[in-house]
């Protein structure tokens, strides 16, 4: 009886080569950001929680928006990456032709395509009301850089400072060469 299941099994996926390679999202993502130069992205916990926190919100209220939660910035933190991106769609009833949607899309595709991305998340959540499928993909990378802010947001917001700090200067600071104990030499 074994041997039969097994033998089954064996001319199925022969048969059916997609049953035989049943891929993941993260695996199915990393080929396609590898056929257009870009790394692999590998499955993170943190970020299926995010989409998935985001395609339940959407499905409960049977809205396709990517603020239903609050803005995107508040709602990625928890990840600690540099650089992130989420891209989200109902009415597909599997993740396959989904991601054909995003590819087909440009915005989507830019999204797919994040340069220096390593991690993923997908969901999916059905609305009980509708019936609709609604799907959040968080893709996630640079998490090397400080967290939260750009090289450039942090290096504006250094230049500001120091431009703050020197208007409150007295005119007379900026001509000393040698300042000691007070004293302007």
């Amino acid at each position: 009886m074994k041997f039969l299941v097994w033998l089954c099994l064996c001319v199925a996926a022969w048969c059916y080569p997609a049953l035989a390679r049943a891929e993941s999202p993260a695996a199915m993502i990393s080929q396609y950001r590898a056929q257009n130069g870009e790394g692999r992205v590998v499955l993170d916990a943190t970020l299926t929680r995010i989409a998935h926190d985001q395609a339940v919100a959407m499905a409960a209220k049977d809205q396709l928006d990517h603020d239903v939660l609050g803005p995107f910035s508040s709602r990625i933190g928890p990840a600690g990456a540099g650089g992130a991106a989420e891209n989200i769609a109902y009415g597909y009833d599997s993740f396959p032709k989904t991601l054909d949607q995003w590819i087909n899309s440009s915005g989507h595709r830019r999204n797919l395509l994040l340069h220096n991305a390593s991690r993923v998340g997908v969901a999916s959540v059905k609305s009980s009301s509708t019936g609709r499928t609604y799907w959040a993909m968080v893709i996630a990378g640079d998490y090397e850089r400080p967290k939260g802010r750009s090289r450039d947001a942090s290096r504006a917001s250094k230049d500001a400072k120091e431009a703050a700090v020197a208007k409150r200067k007295p005119a007379a600071a900026e001509s000393c060469r040698l300042k000691i104990l007070s004293i302007c030499l």
